[in-house]
């Protein structure tokens, strides 16, 4: 084992007599990253120069289980953060280089004492430095995708806003452009409302909408059939003449029972006034 051929806890010394000057030698080796220390540490509270220290003493250390750990906490930090993954790769390339420097140094200081061992100790160092790297960009994927994940369902659930105005009737205001992904989460939505809410009217309005394939209108269409299926009746208000001329040009023509208002607030004097 490397702790039987190199004397660890010199070495660990060495480096905490020298450790200004590690750190001055790291600043150098990471010469494009330097300048983000401080933001990093601001706005994410993330100590790089510290964290460096702990990485080598863990390398060193043979702490496998300790730097695993550390590799999966800067993971989430980073990702938490939205930092770049090629700026903690230069971080940590700069790591590498300035470790192996000053591990030369002691080396010499020591007359050249583990020279013969020197494979085994760059398999061992090098190999845990890796780990660090594979763990930590393992947890920062991981999480990030989490994040967007939430991130999306978040998009998904303000992007189909079902707003009860009593308790049996509510709006479905639809803004922006709705493609096939939206309709898909506009119908799982819509059902499951008006299966959760008991929805007996909904008013479906598309002012926001200036133009939707053929495809999407049948699509809504459809949702507006499975309302009906579950008891409940739509209301269509806001139709722009662009989306009317398509419908005219493709044939497509609402249910009978699908009434439609020019304007939403039609459809809120006609139901909650009248």
């Amino acid at each position: 084992m490397m702790n039987v051929l190199l004397d660890t806890y010199k070495l660990m010394k060495f480096l905490e007599e020298n450790k200004q000057k590690f750190e001055n030698s790291l600043l150098n080796q990471a010469a494009h990253s330097k300048e983000k220390i401080q933001d990093i540490l601001t706005v994410g509270n993330i100590d790089l120069v510290n964290n460096a220290h702990k990485l080598v003493y863990y390398v060193i250390d043979g702490k496998d289980k300790e730097l695993q750990s550390f590799a999966k906490q800067e993971g989430i930090a980073w990702a938490t953060h939205e930092i770049t993954l090629s700026f903690k790769l230069e971080w940590v390339q700069a790591i590498r280089r300035t470790l192996w420097d000053f591990l030369q140094k002691y080396n010499e200081l020591m007359n050249n004492a583990i020279r013969e061992e020197f494979f085994l100790i760059e398999k061992q160092f090098n190999s845990r430095i890796d780990q660090f790297l594979n763990v930590f960009f393992i947890n920062y994927s991981k999480y990030k995708d989490s994040l967007i994940t939430a991130q999306r369902k978040l998009v998904q659930n303000l992007s189909v806003p079902i707003i009860p105005i009593t308790p049996t009737i509510c709006i479905l205001p639809l803004i922006g452009t709705v493609d096939t992904f939206r309709t898909n989460i506009i119908e799982d939505k819509v059902l499951m409302e008006v299966g959760n809410l008991h929805i007996q009217t909904l008013i479906m309005d598309l002012s926001g909408i200036a133009e939707m394939d053929t495809e999407v209108i049948e699509h809504l269409m459809k949702i507006i059939d499975g309302t009906s299926m579950m008891g409940c009746h739509t209301v269509i208000t806001g139709l722009r003449v662009e989306v009317v001329r398509k419908m005219i040009r493709f044939g497509i023509t609402f249910d009978k029972n699908t009434q439609t208002l020019g304007t939403l607030q039609q459809a809120l004097n006609k139901y909650l006034i009248s």
